[in-house]
């Protein structure tokens, strides 16, 4: 997928643009060689579980924060830092997003913990990225710049299956999908590490054709 440059071995991903209430959408779709084979918007857990035990993908690449900071039992625990390491990577870079311990993050937060727990019991791999980071990267702006944009921008990625009626959390899925494929093929960054929180984003050297 995304042209000789981008990949060398394709696989399953399935990237989720996590939502913190199951009353508002999550984007979800499935990523397989250069091509979106499914993208929908589900909303309950048993959703996105049934979604992922049906596809069974070899990895899981979700836009939801995975770890607490250091120093906090629970997301409610006031003790202990604001930002993780990998946030903190985020601020020097000058990466925008919001702190996952204020506002609505604070939901998302704990679902995207409880379902990573549930779905490594069942035995999938999932690691948290931000599409938003990708999409600064990559110089095809984000969903709140506007969609034909961002469309445009993950078409001369050269990802097939993308329709211009997808909404925003479908294209920040697949943006995550996309993501999670070049993390498989060893062609992303590891901000922070994986033990105690890690966000993947792609590698700059990676996306030169994009800017042409």
């Amino acid at each position: 997928m995304l042209s000789k440059k981008f990949q060398t071995k394709s696989y399953k991903v399935v990237g989720i643009d996590l939502a913190g209430s199951p009353k508002r959408n999550t984007g979800i779709c499935t990523l397989e060689e250069d091509a979106v084979t499914l993208c929908t918007i589900v909303h309950t857990d048993r959703e996105i579980i049934d979604y992922i035990e049906e596809v069974n993908p070899t990895l899981i690449a979700v836009d939801a924060p995975l770890h607490l900071p250091p120093g906090r039992k629970s997301i409610e625990d006031r003790n202990g830092e604001h930002f993780r390491p990998c946030d903190r990577e985020l601020l020097k870079r000058g990466i925008r997003f919001f702190p996952i311990t204020l506002g609505p993050m604070r939901l998302l937060t704990k679902r995207g913990i409880r379902l990573k727990r549930i779905l490594a019991r069942r035995g999938y791999r999932m690691v948290e990225v931000y599409p938003g980071a990708a999409q600064d990267i990559w110089n095809t702006g984000r969903k709140q710049d506007g969609l034909p944009g961002l469309l445009k921008g993950l078409r001369k990625l050269g990802v097939k299956g993308l329709d211009k009626r997808m909404n925003g959390d479908e294209l920040d899925a697949v943006t995550a999908a996309i993501v999670g494929q070049l993390f498989l093929n060893g062609k992303t960054e590891v901000l922070g590490n994986f033990r105690s929180g890690a966000i993947v984003i792609p590698c700059a050297k990676e996306i030169a054709t994009v800017r042409r």
